[in-house]
């Protein structure tokens, strides 16, 4: 498929708030992951240069295509945004309309809009003339309980020049994907939809397929486990351990041990959740506060696991 001029593959990690940092998103492509978005950051938070949101923006050179997702409603901030040298080095622009954490749609950001379609309108418009970068949508079925949108914001969002939309099928309440909206929403438009929600598995993931998507997004689905993408590819699967090893060496490029330890641990908790006697384990990492032991106890557990 392609998003815009770029060509991509069809297998796609999420941006998950606290969880996308480069370095799982680096273990994600070395399992197979075509795309690794990072977590959405704020534009305002980019445009004060808040240095937490810089920081997240940070990508290493094989991360390609680069792809930010950045979200909020000011139409004209989040287009200065996408034309400003700290998004110079990402190939893809991706705006979220589908997030619904409290504090983000408290401010009007996030799956709110859905219930604004002219901010949407808006937002995307200003945002495509912006920039020759291609911008894309990710979306919800809609915003309360019992809302449907999604095909009107589709069609809505392909019309002021999206280049692509993901669809994750369930309002902000739902507790079940809506595969016939995601197949509607795709049947909608010309662009490449991306189906989203609850594909953790080979059986999850065809059924996704059959709506007709032409790529998948995986989020809950890879915590400790980025190998998911090498499983649902057929691919000979990276060592367990080195993937892990991996992780955490590319952060330590760039933060400090103290930090890392306490950034680190649901990851490595993550990890380790499946293995035999894994309460155990767990317990015992919870409390470590050295990276170097941290490995230690996880090759211990995946080797028992063996």
């Amino acid at each position: 498929m392609k998003i815009g001029n770029i060509e991509v593959g069809n297998l796609f990690l999420a941006p998950m708030a606290g969880v996308s940092d480069i370095g799982f998103r680096k273990v994600c492509r070395m399992c197979g992951a075509d795309l690794t978005y990072i977590e959405m950051v704020n534009c305002n938070a980019i445009r004060f240069k808040n240095e937490h949101t810089l920081d997240l923006l940070r990508t290493e050179d094989d991360e390609k295509p680069k792809v930010v997702q950045i979200f909020g409603h000011d139409a004209d901030q989040m287009a200065k945004v996408c034309a400003s040298k700290e998004l110079e080095q990402f190939d893809i622009i991706d705006i979220n309309f589908g997030c619904p954490a409290p504090k983000i749609i408290k401010n009007g950001d996030g799956s709110a809009l859905l219930c604004h379609l002219d901010k949407i309108e808006e937002i995307v418009t200003k945002c495509v003339n912006a920039t020759n970068k291609p911008i894309t949508v990710k979306i919800r079925k809609g915003f309360k309980k019992n809302d449907n949108v999604a095909v009107q914001v589709a069609k809505l969002c392909e019309k002021c020049g999206a280049k692509a939309i993901t669809i994750h099928g369930r309002t902000r309440e739902q507790f079940y994907v809506d595969y016939e909206t995601i197949k509607k929403v795709k049947e909608s438009v010309s662009i490449p939809v991306i189906g989203n929600g609850d594909v953790v598995d080979e059986v999850t993931y065809k059924k996704m397929l059959e709506t007709g998507v032409d790529g998948v997004m995986i989020g809950r689905g890879a915590l400790g486990q980025p190998w998911i993408f090498s499983l649902l590819k057929h691919k000979e699967m990276p060592d367990k351990y080195s993937i892990v090893e991996t992780h955490i060496n590319t952060l330590k490029k760039y933060y400090d041990e103290k930090y890392l330890c306490t950034v680190l641990r649901k990851h490595l908790l993550w990890y380790i959740r499946d293995v035999y006697d894994s309460t155990s384990y767990r317990q015992v990492l919870a409390n470590t506060i050295s990276l170097d032991e941290s490995l230690k106890i996880i090759k211990k557990a995946f080797e028992k696991q063996n």
